[in-house]
């Protein structure tokens, strides 16, 4: 169990504080709530851009890593479609370095014409590299076009085009800044060998005198409801065919997403899971075989991703992953599956509580979604799932006119 207090200061900074009595490190964590789809579908890849943004420096400070490398400390950050993420993870005695480096970005980043022009060219260049210029690079970015008609999941964190970011105005940079990294759009979490009132008066100390210049309220368009199955053939330079199936689901509150967690565990859970079993070992149909979930805060996704064989046909392929779904449907699954993958769960949250980092960075996050006792209560919900309401899930969300199935095919 994770214990924690909650502070909120007047500019609308939300505080979460952890007291960890056994580690010497602490944990500063701070998520703003702007991922790419708070972005405009003009003007794609700005929470991606700040990311890099904001380790490049500020008025005061012109290189965040060596302060935290001098303070023993270690950074890094993620962005994805619904929040970017900031952590650090240093010595007790010098959190303040943390917190110091953090409230000066927050609203002293350097935006300039030079800094903005060197890390437009950083992540064009990344764009090209890592999704244009590589094998099965633009897959996920095809398959959310499949997906998506309407909600901004229909394109990935680094954006639609990089024509985006390069033609992005300074203007227009700032003004995402002005708007999204603001005290009221962000949760700090802490957690470390320091007494909860210590950490709200540090919190003071350094964000406190920050303004809140706006709070944003964005409205997400809701992607209709799928009534008709959906499929994209496409041919690349790469070395075997890749098969996608993706099946919308709930979001990340709903129940669906522990059902969709469970089978998906159920399904690909390493390799004694019935993908890799099945698929993999003994109809020697697939190189590799995976499903998953997307875990996105709105409604998401459940794939099934396999790689051919060369001597596997598409159609195979296919069939036998429709297979795999027919039997949940069914509700065929032995008490010792479920028991393994809720032990597994189970096991893996405990393991996880272990962790500064990963407390201070959950805190964040539950906080984030909207419900922050979930934390402490999701071994619960997962005890609570039967075979039949995984049966359930499989048959409501597994349907045809439900599906996108992506052929990502190895050119001849």
């Amino acid at each position: 169990m994770i214990t924690y207090t909650k502070h909120i200061l007047n500019n609308g900074l939300t505080v979460l504080a952890n007291r960890d009595c056994t580690s010497q490190l602490a944990a500063v964590n701070l998520l703003y709530k702007v991922g790419a789809r708070n972005e405009k579908p003009s003007c794609t890849g700005l929470a991606h851009l700040f990311e890099h943004l904001m380790f490049r420096g500020t008025h005061n400070v012109a290189d965040f890593d060596t302060p935290v490398q001098m303070a023993c400390g270690e950074n890094n950050a993620f962005t994805n479609n619904d929040y970017t993420n900031f952590y650090i993870t240093l010595p007790t005695d010098n959190i303040q370095t943390a917190l110091w480096l953090e409230s000066d970005r927050m609203h002293g980043l350097n935006l300039s014409e030079k800094a903005i022009s060197i890390e437009k060219r950083v992540v064009i260049e990344e764009f090209r590299q890592r999704y244009l210029n590589q094998p099965y690079g633009d897959i996920n970015m095809l398959l959310r076009e499949l997906v998506y008609t309407t909600h901004p999941y229909r394109w990935a964190t680094i954006g639609l085009s990089p024509d985006h970011i390069e033609q992005a105005s300074a203007e227009e940079i700032r003004a995402f800044y002005n708007r999204y990294y603001q005290p009221s759009n962000a949760i700090l979490s802490i957690s470390g060998n320091i007494a909860e009132d210590e950490v709200f008066a540090l919190a003071e100390k350094w964000f406190a005198p920050i303004s809140n210049d706006c709070t944003p309220h964005d409205i997400i368009p809701v992607e209709p409801v799928q009534t008709e199955a959906r499929r994209k053939e496409i041919e690349r330079d790469v070395p075997a065919t890749v098969i996608i199936i993706a099946f919308h689901m709930g979001d990340r509150l709903s129940r669906d997403f522990f059902l969709g967690d469970m089978a998906s565990d159920l399904l690909a859970g390493g390799d004694s899971a019935r993908l890799y079993e099945r698929l993999i070992k003994k109809k020697r149909l697939f190189s590799s075989v995976n499903a998953y979930i997307s875990g996105d805060v709105d409604c998401g996704t459940f794939c099934f991703t396999g790689q051919l064989l060369p001597s596997t046909t598409e159609e195979q392929a296919e069939a036998a992953l429709w297979e795999e779904i027919s039997e949940l449907q069914q509700g065929k699954i032995s008490d010792y599956e479920i028991e393994k993958v809720k032990n597994k769960f189970e096991a893996n949250t405990l393991f996880g509580e272990l962790n500064v980092m990963n407390k201070a960075m959950n805190l964040g996050y539950y906080e984030m979604i909207g419900d922050l006792p979930l934390i402490n209560r999701e071994v619960e919900v997962y005890r609570s799932l039967q075979r039949s309401d995984i049966a359930d899930f499989a048959q409501r969300i597994f349907r045809e006119e439900n599906s996108s199935t992506l052929i990502y095919r190895a050119g001849k």
